[in-house]
């Protein structure tokens, strides 16, 4: 089914709604481990979304060096259609992509691209209640997790398919359930007066200590916690709204107390997820965006959190969280359509019709630049430098505003890598890129 082939700041106006794009990408800071207990791969890895701490910040340099960016592509594969990243951990790489009526979880040589084992089940293209846009995405977006404890993997299909995969025993499904099955969740309401949109299951799952927790949206629970060793159930949120439409949840701590962010269909949430809380509303903030498309996921820097959407929002703004609720610290008049902000050395980047920066504190914009559309994810790296991943593949290195503060400077290019949006997440691991598209096509950059 698949093949691998190895080779040595002004605010732009809103987006015609027929013509946007949708995407599935989304993300999280983690700043307090010894609270949250999260379970994390080794450092160079990428076991979940955004990274080894859920933030777009990667302990790697970006490989600029003797004013050259050296990448050499090492491999090349097709993993079928769908938006979600891929996550590397412990030499494997793993993903998901839909084929002939059939979701297929891969897991490759991260080095070599070579095929160890693949798993597939019976999906729809699309979700079962999905409604809009259905040329511009199919296929699986929420991207897989990966637990270190156990040697699983977990992973979300758009159809509502929560699987569970024992990646050292070639991929044996442990456990599986479907939300729409199990739990009958209804179809996305309509939001704001335009069209409705429902595009399944979008939001990565989050493994934490024992748990496994998805943004289910049904009216039970928006959030639900299973164990991540049997499936079963353990708690539901306070919160009933339905479901948003990012990519991740966000794990924050505020005051001591682990929690984690999402964006609602309706607002940000902040539930607590402290023994005997468990899922309790510590914060909510109103936040709806037309379409129910707030695509970017919020981006946490200790209990701030930047959350920004398009459409009837069209801003980006900061929110402060305390046990007494959520505070709106600033707001401007620029917005991430697509891209999840990253958070590094005081300042906010994001990549949508232009790569953006603006001073985390005040929220100041520092400058702009770059010729991007709509398609794009970015990374920071250990050196202060950015890799963006946009349009049909052009993979681009930006200064930060740590070494160029005073305008946007680019240093290399490497363009039209694909002839296909670029909606999958950008990942750095072990010096090594993987870049993929809608539709499958990943290639394995290694950084010389």
């Amino acid at each position: 089914m698949f093949v691998v082939a190895h080779n040595n700041l002004v605010p732009s106006p809103p987006l015609d709604p027929m013509k946007h794009k949708p995407c599935f990408l989304a993300a999280a800071t983690l700043l307090a481990f010894t609270h949250c207990s999260f379970n994390l791969a080794t450092a160079d890895d990428w076991p979940h979304w955004r990274g080894i701490q859920r933030d777009g910040l990667v302990n790697e340099n970006s490989g600029w060096a003797n004013d050259a960016w050296a990448l050499e592509r090492t491999w090349a594969a097709k993993v079928g259609i769908g938006s979600c990243a891929v996550v590397v951990a412990d030499g494997n790489l793993i993903t998901v992509g839909w084929s002939d009526g059939k979701d297929t979880v891969m897991c490759l040589d991260a080095k070599s691209g070579d095929v160890k084992w693949q798993q597939s089940y019976s999906c729809p293209q699309y979700g079962r209640q999905s409604e809009g846009d259905k040329g511009l995405y199919a296929g699986p977006s929420a991207s897989p997790s990966f637990d270190k404890d156990t040697g699983f993997v977990y992973t979300l299909s758009t159809d509502g398919d929560l699987n569970c995969w024992d990646v050292s025993e070639k991929g044996r499904r442990v456990w599986s359930l479907n939300f729409y099955e199990k739990y009958d969740v209804k179809q996305r309401p309509l939001v704001g007066t335009r069209r409705l949109r429902d595009y399944g299951y979008t939001t990565s799952p989050l493994v934490t200590k024992d748990n496994v927790i998805v943004e289910v949206g049904d009216d039970e629970g928006n959030l639900m916690a299973f164990d991540k060793r049997t499936g079963k159930r353990l708690w539901t949120s306070e919160s009933k709204d339905p479901a948003g439409h990012t990519g991740g949840l966000v794990p924050i701590t505020v005051e001591g107390i682990s929690c984690v962010a999402v964006l609602t269909i309706h607002n940000l949430l902040v539930a607590r997820l402290d023994k005997g809380h468990e899922g309790e509303t510590l914060a909510e903030f109103p936040w709806e965006t037309d379409f129910a498309n707030s695509i970017a996921t919020p981006a946490v820097q200790g209990n701030s959190i930047i959350v920004t959407s398009e459409y009837n929002q069209y801003s980006i703004c900061r929110v402060d969280v305390t046990r007494k609720g959520a505070e709106e610290v600033w707001r401007q008049p620029y917005a991430s359509g697509v891209c999840t902000p990253v958070i590094k050395n005081g300042f906010v980047y994001w990549c949508w019709r232009g790569l953006y920066c603006l001073d985390f504190k005040t929220g100041r914009p520092i400058w702009r630049g770059g010729l991007y559309g709509d398609t794009a994810t970015c990374i920071a790296t250990k050196d202060d430098r950015l890799i963006v991943w946009s349009n049909q593949g052009n993979l681009t290195l930006v200064e930060s505003a740590k070494l160029s503060p005073k305008k946007y400077k680019e240093l290399a290019k490497r363009p039209k890598m694909f002839n296909r949006d670029v909606w999958p997440h950008i990942v750095l691991a072990n010096r090594r890129l993987y870049c993929k598209d809608r539709d499958g096509n990943l290639r394995c950059l290694k950084l010389k």
